[in-house]
């Protein structure tokens, strides 16, 4: 077959030249050209879309990098803190253990009052001390057979969260809790704030509260003499670590029990 013979023919003048240049350029050049840059076109085009992610991601590597060394940093941290936290609860423990946090009783019904006390015996009252005042009474004893150690004393200025009425006492869980007068049991229960706690009634619009307890052994309605015990202490309700909640009410208006005379403290 015979090659098209057509062409193009391309003048070139120079400013000030008296010729111009010719160029011949066959068709079939053109043609070749033409589908050469198509293919080329193409072909990079296909080359810029399969390698494109690839150049991408490559670009991103130094940060990705930094990324994960900045995350082997703080996963290091969290294992630190992680460690720290485990012997932090290893200590709490041991002290729980010194207090007898690790023994927490749950509460029970009035009818088991009897049981209750057979499973934990505790004495009618100190050994040491005078047998307890018969009938109703002011509050006028201390109530533990110990002293404990005061750790929260009573706040009645600021706001609602800085109030505290009455005291902490920090005893070891089970300790006997004591009525510090005579009087009528006016209610007992859980709550969110006291846990297990026990509400007597007293002459001369007196009151006490005793909360955080581990049992409870008087029920609604019970008259209770001095000295009787009526709850064993814990560790319930918005509590940290075991101790005894303690106040002394009159007409409604709490009363800071240090500033009151009680026997035994």
């Amino acid at each position: 077959m015979r090659r098209d013979q057509r062409a193009v023919t391309i003048l070139v003048h120079r400013d000030g030249d008296v010729e111009s240049s010719s160029y011949r350029i066959p068709i079939w050049a053109i043609r070749t050209t033409s589908i050469a840059g198509i293919v080329v076109g193409a072909a990079f085009l296909i080359t810029l879309a399969l390698y494109g992610p690839i150049v991408r991601a490559a670009t991103r590597v130094p940060f990705l990098t930094r990324e994960i060394a900045r995350l082997n940093a703080e996963n290091e941290q969290v294992h630190q803190l992680a460690a720290r936290l485990v012997e932090m609860e290893a200590r709490y423990a041991q002290v729980r253990t010194m207090l007898g946090g690790d023994v927490v009783h749950a509460a029970v019904a009035k009818s088991s009052t009897v049981d209750l006390i057979s499973a934990y015996p505790v004495l009618a009252r100190p050994p040491s001390a005078a047998a307890a005042v018969s009938g109703p009474s002011v509050p006028h004893r201390w109530p533990l057979d110990e002293k404990g150690i005061v750790t929260r004393g009573q706040v009645s200025a600021g706001s609602a969260d800085e109030e505290h009425p009455g005291i902490d006492i920090a005893v070891a869980v089970g300790t006997p809790i004591r009525a510090s007068g005579g009087g009528t049991v006016m209610a007992t229960g859980q709550d969110a704030e006291y846990g297990l706690f026990v509400l007597l009634s007293h002459p001369d619009g007196y009151e006490t509260m005793y909360g955080h307890a581990s049992r409870i052994l008087v029920g609604e309605g019970d008259e209770v003499t001095s000295g009787q015990v009526i709850a064993l202490s814990g560790s319930t309700g918005r509590s940290s670590a075991p101790h005894l909640h303690f106040e002394i009410r009159r007409s409604g208006r709490s009363i800071d029990p240090r500033t009151v005379t009680l026997e035994g403290s």
